[in-house]
């Protein structure tokens, strides 16, 4: 079989698990990263069971367990700590991991050739031309037979060849992002909710807890003091919320608005694809961030693996309605945890009393059930 060559452009975890992915069919690869320096900031990461399965798909799926912890029992409290909603967060389809960030990108990153990767490195235009993309970067081009889009929710291939794409939306919130030192905590995960305000408290490998705080606020609002901020906002919180902004510092606190991207019609122009946050960025509340970026790698490498222009159309057949599916799910979720009045704070709560687990179970199983088309 004559050589085939993939250029992708963005070397987060979706770029990487795409180059894995293609270089294992035998591809030959190139990603290009405009940072110059592969380090993923972030704080933590959950990954539910169907990112631990492309993960495997991946051949790595063992390397991230070991550096992970498996989510035990968890749920949603109130404000003060009393319980909404208790579940065991065990399913048949799998564990749920907790790790770092950046340990599951060095982990990535591990997996692809270092020659691969061109740091210091942005793409400032593309094209596709007939059976062959044209990437130009720092001054020259590179041809492909296939350029995936993975450089994120402001994605130049997006801007490029996509020109009629809606721009992305503010969420409405603003999200804090921290991991604290060990604490005692009576839950392995939890999220707790108040009025337009959030707190999640998981439990990383080394007992540390990656923790992150949510609020409505303006978009672009920034804080000289981060800390003093979020003390203002949830010092009146129940354990161990005030204890752990009591152990960080304004530099251990990552702070970014949520976007989400508005559904596209397509994931395909001619040889070029999307997938991850250019092509579906979504807001977190399900987890399914990363994990959809992976599951967008296996089954773009799957597609592509015979007959390219055919794959790429049936890549854009099968994620497209998952991923939107996932992010509407995401939005509706959020806006249902982000209730601020005094009408909708009690009617969540007691919406989410009267919760029967086997229905939260039944509700998640689309999202853990994924399985590659060709596995």
């Amino acid at each position: 079989m004559a050589e085939r060559t993939a250029v992708i452009v963005g070397a987060g975890i979706g770029g990487l698990a795409a180059a894995i992915a293609l270089h294992r069919r035998g591809w030959t690869v190139k990603v290009l990263e405009r940072a110059p320096a592969l380090r993923e900031v972030g704080a933590g990461i959950s990954l539910w069971p169907n990112a631990t399965r492309a993960l495997d798909l991946l051949g790595v799926g063992d390397q991230v367990r070991a550096f992970s912890a498996v989510e035990g029992p968890g749920g949603f409290r109130d404000h003060q700590g009393r319980w909404l909603f208790r579940s065991n967060l065990q399913t048949p389809y799998g564990n749920t991991l907790m790790l770092r960030r950046p340990h599951l990108l060095d982990i990535l990153r591990q997996a692809v050739p270092t020659e691969a990767i061109a740091l210091n490195t942005t793409a400032t235009a593309v094209e596709s031309v007939g059976n062959q993309v044209l990437v130009t970067h720092n001054g020259v081009q590179t041809s492909a037979d296939l350029l995936v889009g993975a450089d994120g929710l402001h994605s130049t291939v997006r801007a490029s060849l996509w020109p009629d794409a809606k721009p992305p939306v503010y969420a409405g919130y603003t999200t804090w992002r921290l991991i604290a030192p060990p604490l005692d905590l009576d839950s392995d995960v939890a999220e707790s909710w108040g009025r337009g305000e959030r707190v999640g408290l998981f439990r990383l490998a080394d007992e540390s807890i990656y923790t992150y705080l949510i609020a409505k606020t303006p978009p672009g609002t920034q804080y000289p003091d981060n800390r003093a901020e979020l003390q203002r906002r949830f010092s009146h919180w129940h354990d161990p919320i005030p204890t752990i902004l009591n152990t960080v510092t304004n530099a251990d606190i990552l702070h970014h608005d949520i976007y989400r991207l508005p559904a596209l019609r397509t994931y395909v122009a001619g040889r070029a694809a999307l997938l991850g946050d250019a092509a579906h960025a979504m807001t977190p509340d399900l987890g399914q961030g990363a994990a959809t970026a992976l599951e967008d790698a296996v089954d773009l490498a799957d597609a592509v693996d015979n007959d390219i222009t055919q794959g790429l159309h049936r890549y854009n057949d099968n994620r497209r309605p998952r991923t939107q599916a996932i992010a509407r799910r995401a939005s509706t979720f959020a806006t249902f945890a982000q209730a601020s009045g005094p009408l909708t704070v009690p009617l969540r709560n007691t919406a989410t009393r009267l919760l029967p687990e086997r229905l939260f179970q039944r509700a998640n199983q689309p999202l853990l059930t994924w399985r590659s088309h060709e596995h």
